[in-house]
């Protein structure tokens, strides 16, 4: 499949001057359903791979092996520029080169690589702690280094504003711009005033991690340099509920036809691309 028409719309979107809210995605249907909405970006989270794929929580026991497969799995079920959130490249510098060829051959539009110590090591009980700086640059290098198509985003994530504090959050970011990401991902960032002063400092795009209170003015978010901001995993939690609602349901004697909220067979057949799976059945099966 061809992936770079994809990269460029992702890219067009950061030289733009407005907010994006990406659509959380898990699988297939989840990507065609954000593609069908009009979504111009979806996200794939390791968190949400995780429970995806493992059943687990976020404690990076899911694989960069399972991780790329479920995000060639999305891509290849449409046409969404999908973001994902690499973690920590799955290791030292020399995994974030082979974590970006992998997800470059995924499909994957942008990615992001952080600098948390992951994951949790033998003693750590103070919460997350941050890599050096300089062992942060060394893999945002390597990161660059493994990329082929020149039109995947790499993007450098920190959670330095809420670990750290934004002084060494604005020092990493200029450091990663300095070695060559095209945009920074910043998670605990709550204000304007915090994403003003971020944006005096750096001439990349931004990406949040988290919208609190006083960042939900889009056309705000827009002017100070953000060009992603993630709104939260609520499709696979809503999801989740739905599925253990039915199973309960069921389980409990109500019959198949009184279960509520389930998709109609119109849906279905629009989000299976049924259509397009009769017409190859004619063209490819039926008799002539």
């Amino acid at each position: 499949m061809h992936w770079t028409e994809r990269r460029e719309r992702f890219r067009a979107l950061l030289d733009g001057d407005e907010c994006i809210h990406p659509g959380s995605v898990y699988d297939a249907i989840s990507a065609r359903i954000a593609e069908d909405l009009g979504f111009e970006v979806g996200m794939f989270a390791g968190s949400v791979g995780s429970l995806s794929v493992l059943g687990a929580p976020d404690l990076i026991v899911l694989t960069l092996t399972e991780f790329a497969q479920q995000a060639y799995r999305i891509c290849r079920a449409g046409n969404l520029a999908l973001l994902v959130d690499a973690d920590h490249g799955y290791g030292n510098a020399l995994n974030v080169r082979r974590t970006v060829e992998e997800l470059e051959s995924a499909g994957v539009a942008a990615l992001t690589i952080e600098d948390t110590i992951l994951p949790t090591p033998y003693g750590q009980t103070g919460g997350a702690e941050l890599i050096s700086l300089e062992e942060g640059v060394g893999k945002m290098r390597a990161a660059l280094e493994g990329r082929q198509d020149s039109s995947l985003v790499v993007a450098g994530r920190t959670s330095a504003p809420q670990i750290t504090g934004l002084d060494d959050a604005i020092a990493r970011a200029k450091a990663y711009e300095a070695a060559g990401v095209d945009a920074m991902f910043f998670v605990g960032i709550n204000t304007p005033d915090e994403l003003e002063r971020i944006g005096n400092e750096i001439n990349i795009p931004i990406f949040l991690g988290s919208l609190g209170p006083e960042l939900q003015d889009k056309a705000q978010l827009g002017r100070l340099g953000v060009r992603i901001g993630l709104q939260g995993h609520m499709p696979i939690m809503a999801g989740i509920q739905a599925v253990y609602n039915t199973l309960k349901a069921l389980r409990e004697g109500t019959a198949p036809k009184d279960i509520e909220g389930v998709a109609p067979a119109d849906l279905m057949k629009q989000l299976t691309r049924g259509d397009d799976y009769a017409r190859m059945t004619k063209d490819h099966l039926a008799s002539k």
